[in-house]
């Protein structure tokens, strides 16, 4: 009767077992001191090589949460407010974005100029500097707590650590000179739109003093619905720029665009009555030109009241970049870890020796039994 494949399967693993034991214990001094030998050698070499040093540095990104003095006065722009505040448009990742500035091109020629880093890495040319000091640095986010991380490696622990503080202090000189954070990107806004107001605002008070009325009798002129349509006028614009805001990601049957477009309407219509008031009071010319300057010295106030808010939000975030941990000059060696190294040399030389007996088992029994296998043929 045959066996069971099953049995001669186990029975097969056994055997190989049994042979590989032996194997080894034949060849016991190759497999002791051969591994041996390659971990002393891997620590020689490992001890001959530069040892690296890495210094670390954790900052803190800004909020971009809009607040502040900004968020209060934005009843003061109405529809208006609402439609420029957010013209910046919201940072998806700020931390992502201030790691991307750190590793900016900009950032790493200042620092290779800085600390002669062409001479520091043996390196002709810039492109080459660059590419080995993106090696050596590291600037992560952590996700638990959105901390950014920046770790330099270098051979100097005090450059090192140099290192990384700069990388710190060139992302704050960035954020000082771009708008990056929500309260810069609105100052930049509306300061754009105050200038374009106060040159139109100009050319209103030049087209008005053409018409032989001095600023002194403008004052006095008791035009009080003019000054009411300039008013209204500044709202109908609010209420525009508000509803081709909300056109941008609401349909036209939503509550709130229909709701704007009423006010729009109601807005209109107070606008066609006081122009046929006015155009019956007569001096045609004269409304027309007072009731521009009206509107352009009101629009430029709510703008400058907005870009003064902004401002001041602005100056409230202080230092775009908190400091967590600064870097400072690391006491130990990063790598190479010389002991890891020599274990691992260990490990594997052992492996390859076993596999190595084991084959050369495998080829002198296969040698062995062709001799055999030729003589009983003949």
């Amino acid at each position: 009767m045959s066996r069971p494949e099953g049995r001669q399967d186990e029975s097969a693993d056994d055997r190989g077992v049994v042979e590989l034991v032996l194997a080894a214990r034949s060849n016991w001094k190759l497999l002791t001191f051969g591994p041996l030998l390659a971990a002393v050698l891997a620590f020689g070499v490992a001890s001959l090589l530069p040892p690296i040093f890495t210094a670390r540095a954790t900052i803190l990104p800004p909020n971009p949460q809009q607040g502040g003095v900004a968020g209060a006065l934005m009843a003061s722009l109405g529809g208006l407010a609402g439609a420029l505040g957010g013209a910046g448009g919201a940072l998806k990742s700020p931390s992502d974005q201030y790691v991307a500035l750190m590793q900016s091109t900009t950032v790493q020629d200042r620092l290779i100029d800085q600390y002669g880093l062409l001479k520091a890495y043996d390196t002709e040319f810039r492109m080459d500097a660059r590419k080995e000091l993106e090696n050596r640095v590291r600037v992560n986010v952590a996700k638990k707590d959105s901390l950014i991380i920046v770790e330099v490696d270098d051979e100097d622990p005090k450059r090192a650590a140099a290192l990384a503080n700069s990388h710190i202090d060139e992302l704050r000189r960035l954020t000082s000179t771009l708008a990056v954070s929500e309260a810069q990107r609105r100052r930049v806004f509306f300061e754009a739109q105050l200038k374009q107001t106060r040159d139109q605002l100009a050319k209103a008070q030049a087209a008005l003093q053409d018409s032989g009325l001095s600023p002194g009798t403008l004052r006095a002129d008791p035009r009080a619905a003019t000054a009411s349509y300039a008013r209204l006028q500044a709202e109908i614009t609010a209420a525009e720029v508000q509803l081709a805001s909300l056109r941008g990601y609401l349909s036209d049957s939503a509550h709130e665009v229909r709701q704007t477009q009423a006010t729009l309407r109601a807005l209109r219509a107070q606008q066609a009555r006081l122009e046929q008031s006015l155009e019956s009071t007569g001096d045609a010319d004269y409304v027309g030109k007072y009731r521009e300057l009206k509107y352009q010295e009101m629009l430029f106030e709510l703008l400058a009241r907005q870009y003064e808010a902004a401002r001041v939000d602005e100056s409230r975030e202080g230092s775009m970049v908190q400091v967590v941990d600064a870097a400072q000059p690391p006491e130990k060696k990063s790598r190479p870890r010389r002991g890891l190294i020599a274990l691992g040399a260990l490990v594997t030389s052992a492996l390859l020796l076993l596999v190595y007996v084991r084959v050369r088992q495998w080829w002198r029994r296969a040698n062995a039994g062709a001799p055999r296998s030729q003589a009983s043929g003949s």
